[in-house]
């Protein structure tokens, strides 16, 4: 299994989106940029935010594009082509929304769920690289998901994705030495308290 060398957090940018459910994969990604002093600097050619860093050994990049989501690809595609990454060596964290908060999965391939992130990088790529899925639950109908989506959830469904994401963030040493599958085992075996 390659080492993960691109870990990249779906969200919107602006301080209006940066407390909002849809940017369930910016905060996973922040939050280890901050736990391995690891600097996002704005990567213009890149449409993005972007960092290198050394975590636990191994020589990663950071990315948060900077496109709104529904065209992530616009930032994910060039950076990887650019820097010569594998689908399989690049782990994009994203909000799920069928899984409750609380909930957080880890699986590589499979194709886009419906994820309006993801359904711009899929199809330049492929389907092999990983995603961290972090639950935020779903309103229960179609037409509510924007809204839903967009907006902040209570503190109580907070706590528990953040929760969850330490979860995730305590694994980065596996992930990234490429040892995927025990990484999956242990996140995708976590129960929120």
């Amino acid at each position: 299994m390659s080492n993960i060398s691109l870990i990249v957090g779906l969200g919107n940018p602006g301080s209006e989106y940066a407390q909002t459910r849809h940017n369930a994969g910016f905060w996973f990604v922040e939050r280890l940029a901050d736990q391995y002093g690891i600097s996002l600097k704005k990567d213009p050619k890149f449409n993005g935010f972007s960092g290198r860093g050394n975590i636990e050994g191994q020589d990663v990049r950071l990315l948060l594009p900077t496109t709104f989501m529904n065209l992530s690809g616009k930032s994910v595609i060039p950076f990887a082509k650019f820097y010569n990454i594998a689908p399989e060596s690049i782990l994009i964290a994203h909000d799920e929304l069928d899984m409750n908060p609380g909930i957080i999965r880890l699986k590589t391939g499979g194709g886009h769920g419906g994820h309006n992130g993801l359904r711009d990088i899929v199809p330049h790529i492929g389907p092999n690289f990983h995603r961290l899925r972090i639950g935020i639950g779903h309103p229960g109908s179609k037409d509510r998901v924007s809204g839903h989506v967009l907006s902040k959830a209570p503190s109580s469904e907070q706590e528990l994705m953040d929760d969850a994401i330490a979860h995730a963030l305590a694994r980065a040493k596996m992930l990234v030495n490429g040892e995927v599958q025990q990484a999956m085992n242990q996140i995708n075996a976590y129960k929120p308290n």
